[in-house]
């Protein structure tokens, strides 16, 4: 009888993520479910108590009353408040509408109510959503080139300050000279650090604005702030709403440099976390190898000598140097025929040692080693993956057979 072929790492790796995917889905629907139902039961109690008290109060059959109360939920829905509001649709109201439709932040309190606006909005956010991905994705790669810079920058004052550097140092091809910094590599926790930093001080500094200039808790703004910059966009808090505001002109200058700045950062935050969440992929996958399978562990274990990465021989330094010759990502055909292994005792280590594709293209960009283009016929266009992980991919691919 024909034998099953067994599950490759990419779809192992796949459904494992769909299996997390799918419990992380089932335990924040119990907690929510746990701290929101009460409130909800209460607050639908005391509502229908109301309702009742004011029809027997004013003589008004509920009939009547819930009809007006739904014609009051369709103004509602169409933009129409009891207080004065800005107006919806003129130019700066409609900068913003499309801005969160390019943005994928999508808040709900406007859409279009035209047959013809709908089927604009199709097309429209067909290409602006596309573009601004791409704008996102060009955003993670030059964010992760100024900071290699600024770490390499920080990494020589450190050096001339201990006396390892002469003072009359300068960038350049004598870089390679320098002991000191031959194998130095920026750390991709450093990365993970500054980007968190920005986000948190970033949030921070907008909820106070819309504190002080909307009036809502420091609690709503820190949530409006994660909500709107994650792209998640609820809809419940939506800044610059109201018909005037003191220095009118200055805050929806800010609000909307704010809200930019908060989604590029969120965006490159969650791919740097996103490597460390494939790391703990591989991880568990490796360890599932271990003990289901130990005859195919014993041959690829054969067959992974010439690139393998053991965190005893590699980690020798407080910061990771990764040097050898092939593709890192187990994305890639090459990597697959090679057979290449990474050795992992301890989840912190491995975790280390599989950021080497982030970790690559922070040491490319520091020390300035040109980009030379290299296309491997064994690969088609997919096989590094598509998105923000295939940038670095993509970067690693075509430095790796230059060195």
């Amino acid at each position: 009888r024909r034998r099953l072929a067994p599950l490759n790492e990419d779809n192992g790796r796949f459904l494992l993520l769909a299996a997390l995917i799918a419990a992380y889905l089932s335990a924040g629907a119990t907690v929510f479910s746990a701290l929101e139902s009460p409130s909800e039961a209460a607050a639908q109690l005391r509502w229908n108590r109301t309702l009742h008290n004011f029809s027997r109060i004013f003589n008004i059959s509920l009939p009547e009353l819930r009809a007006f109360l739904r014609s009051y939920e369709a103004a509602m829905a169409a933009g129409i408040r009891v207080d004065a509001l800005r107006p919806r649709w003129d130019f700066p109201g409609a900068f913003y509408f499309v801005g969160t439709v390019v943005s994928t932040i999508g808040f709900g309190m406007t859409t279009p109510a035209t047959v013809a606006g709908k089927v604009f909005l199709i097309v429209y956010g067909l290409f602006g959503c596309a573009g601004t991905i791409l704008f996102f994705n060009l955003f993670l790669e030059r964010i992760i080139s100024l900071l290699a810079f600024i770490m390499k920058a920080c990494h020589e004052r450190q050096l001339r300050r201990s006396g390892l550097l002469p003072p009359n140092f300068r960038r350049g091809p004598a870089m390679s000279g320098v002991g000191s910094l031959v194998g130095w590599k920026p750390s991709v926790y450093h990365v993970l650090l500054i980007l968190g930093i920005f986000a948190i001080t970033l949030s921070c500094c907008a909820s106070a604005m819309y504190t002080a200039v909307e009036g809502w808790n420091y609690v709503d703004s820190l949530y409006y702030c994660f909500v709107t910059f994650s792209t998640i966009g609820f809809g419940d808090l939506v800044s610059s709403q109201n018909a005037a505001y003191q220095n009118q002109g200055l805050y929806r200058f800010g609000n909307f440099i704010f809200i930019f700045m908060g989604v590029c950062c969120i965006y490159s935050l969650f791919n740097v976390i996103s490597i460390v969440i494939k790391q703990v992929l591989n991880w568990v996958l490796k360890k599932f190898e271990c003990r289901c399978c130990p005859k195919c562990h014993k041959s690829s274990t054969r067959l992974s000598r010439r690139n393998a990465i053991t965190p005893g021989a590699r980690l020798r330094r407080h910061n990771i140097s990764v040097d050898t010759d092939g593709q890192y990502d187990s994305d890639t055909e090459g990597r697959r025929l090679s057979g290449e292994m990474i050795s992992m005792r301890e989840l912190t280590a491995s975790n280390k040692v599989s950021l080497a594709i982030l970790q690559k293209q922070l040491s490319e960009t520091a020390n300035g080693y040109p980009r030379n283009v290299c296309i491997n016929t064994r690969q088609n266009g997919f096989s590094a993956g598509v998105g923000a992980l295939a940038i670095m991919n993509n970067r690693l691919a075509e430095t790796s057979d230059s060195r």
